[in-house]
């Protein structure tokens, strides 16, 4: 059962007034919220192995799709990705941020992370990007990374024993 209190004023603490209360609340909505509010949050996570072995972008296994309540929104986008590269030689590694609806676009794509002499080293991408999509669609973004070859081979590995858990968090911001 809930619970309600009904009061019609309140008294002011040293009591020369009152503060008369008249549904002050009622008909907020999500579109009445001030430029800047956080209208809604969504959030993807992985502790999923992958290794990208390929020069081609791959996904990351880390999407995530907001839905905008209004076109005026924007779209922050927030991604951690603990990656390791390892390699016989010299090899790079890459990671982007990648809208695939609803229409393709790389948005952000990150400095290469390099290995060489046959260490195993462990980075960590994070990435920051505020989106204006224009749209009450959804919008669908995520990770990819790739390889790019010097004379090794490189692999991502999202969830290592020191490195921890994978996130994109989406946060639609009135505009």
């Amino acid at each position: 059962m809930a619970s309600k209190i009904k009061v019609d004023q309140l008294e002011t603490a040293d009591g020369t007034g009152t503060i008369a209360l008249q549904n002050q609340l009622s008909g907020l909505t999500s579109a009445s919220m001030p430029t800047g509010s956080v209208l809604q949050v969504v959030t993807d996570t992985s502790t999923t192995k992958v290794d990208i072995t390929s020069s081609t972008w791959t996904d990351l296994g880390l999407t995530a799709s907001i839905t905008p309540i209004s076109s005026s929104s924007k779209i922050l986008i927030l991604a951690h990705c603990p990656a390791s590269v390892k390699g016989s030689n010299t090899c790079y590694s890459n990671i982007k941020l990648y809208k695939s609806a609803p229409s393709t676009a790389t948005l952000m794509q990150n400095n290469r992370f390099e290995e060489r002499h046959g260490y195993d080293h462990t980075t960590y991408w994070s990435i920051n990007y505020v989106d204006s999509p224009a749209t009450t669609s959804q919008c669908t973004y995520k990770i990819q990374g790739k390889n790019d070859t010097g004379s090794g081979t490189a692999s991502y590995v999202l969830d290592i024993s020191n490195a921890g858990l994978s996130s994109i968090t989406l946060m639609e911001i009135a505009g």
